[in-house]
């Protein structure tokens, strides 16, 4: 596939599908020979668009690159693609499009497109053309936003272009890790892992960097019930769904515990106690789950595989195992861990997680990584291991 250049065609014609189209151009662009629709479309769509208008050429194929390093966007969106598809139509913002003509082909559902390029949006196509041909075209349904801007003048779209390109929020990652709310859980996490550097800021684009938002997911996935703070019951989809959510709370979290004179200080320097004592345990446990090879034999098409070795596991199966986990926390004269049972075994828990998947989110990961259910089930599963372990423990005891 190829995102570049102008359709290799006679009339310069692209055919986009789409799912929904709208035509919303205000009275100035009809005014001045404009036409803007916003609709959704297949992520597959994307891809043939040129990008010849765009300020930006997609920067993992730019001239010079000897090898692609992604960089937080780039890391950011396939994140979503690959563990978080179900909301990728609302966190992405999209591509913007401009084209010399557009006509609508309702019972088709496809957009015939004149001379189209895409103006905001190469890093998201680029992206999305990584995605599919490393999951060789085998995906569920995903779609993204389109803005089509049809206008003829070559100034205009110009303009356009680079009014698109100079947005740039600070995102929320950035502004706890300048207020230096991260450096304890790093310095913490170096104990046991002394080359490990937390990504305090967007800009902090390499490899080297443990994603802090991920690494706060899992932790929170980890939490046992007894430091639960929370209102209402003690459940951990959200973990899997609300990224932001849950460096959210780690700011609230921090802030309490650092507020001698909050009513609560003691219940929340408990928790955040936990979030520096399992931070590297947490980290390790999501790199082992993510390429676990005791999926090795179970089928699942959702998994990533480099013939028989498992290459990646998606979040939505992954976070229900971690936070199942949770009744494993113990604390210990070193701080907390994770204690598992003497006879507890990975293997019971991904043959719980399979059926889940099958029979609960009907084969669908990201449908798995929201369901109680399926979170209820794994919990089930290392509720009894710790169960039999107490019981073991006792008769031990009295004997």
């Amino acid at each position: 596939m190829s995102g570049k250049g102008i359709p290799q065609n006679p009339h310069n014609v692209l055919n986009l599908p789409f799912h929904s189209i709208r035509h919303i151009s205000s009275p100035e662009d009809l005014e001045n020979g404009r036409k803007v629709y916003v609709g959704q479309a297949p992520i597959q769509g994307i891809v043939e668009l040129p990008a010849n208008e765009n300020v930006r050429d997609y920067l993992l194929d730019a001239e010079g690159k000897k090898r692609r390093t992604y960089t937080f966007v780039h890391r950011d969106i396939m994140d979503t693609l690959e563990n978080y598809s179900h909301n990728f139509s609302v966190l992405n913002s999209g591509v913007a499009i401009v084209a010399q003509s557009c006509e609508i082909d309702e019972k088709s559902k496809r957009l015939v497109l004149k001379r189209p390029s895409i103006i905001n949006g190469a890093q998201t196509q680029g992206v999305v053309r990584d995605f599919l041909e490393r999951r060789n075209g085998n995906i569920e349904p995903i779609h993204i936003k389109i803005e089509v801007i049809v206008a003829e003048d070559d100034d205009l779209v110009a303009d356009i272009s680079i009014a698109r390109n100079n947005q740039n929020d600070v995102k929320l990652v950035s502004i706890v890790g300048r207020r230096g709310q991260f450096d304890e859980l790093e310095r913490s996490l170096q104990k046991k892992m002394p080359s490990a550097k937390l990504q305090k800021s967007e800009t902090k684009v390499s490899d080297s960097y443990i994603r802090t938002e991920r690494l706060l997911q899992v932790i929170a996935a980890l939490v046992p019930e007894q430091l639960w703070v929370k209102d209402g019951e003690f459940n951990k989809v959200y973990t899997y769904s609300q990224r932001a959510k849950c460096l959210r709370d780690f700011q609230e979290i921090w802030e309490k515990a650092h507020n001698k004179k909050h009513p609560e200080h003691i219940k929340y320097r408990k928790l955040y106690r936990f979030y520096l004592d399992i931070a590297a345990e947490a980290q390790a446990l999501y790199e082992k789950w993510k390429t676990h090879q005791g999926f090795q034999g179970t089928g699942l098409r959702c998994i990533t595989r480099d013939g028989r070795e498992i290459e990646d596991v998606p979040d939505g199966l992954v976070f229900p195992i971690l936070a199942s986990l949770s009744v494993f926390a113990h604390k210990t004269k070193n701080g907390w861990t994770i204690t598992y049972p003497e006879l507890f075994k990975d293997k019971d828990l991904i043959n719980v997680a399979k059926r889940a998947y099958i029979e609960i989110a009907r084969h669908n990961y990201n449908k798995m990584g929201k369901t109680k259910a399926c979170y209820s089930a794994l919990a089930e599963k290392s509720g009894d291991y710790k169960k039999f372990q107490e019981y073991i423990t006792a008769m031990k005891g009295a004997s």
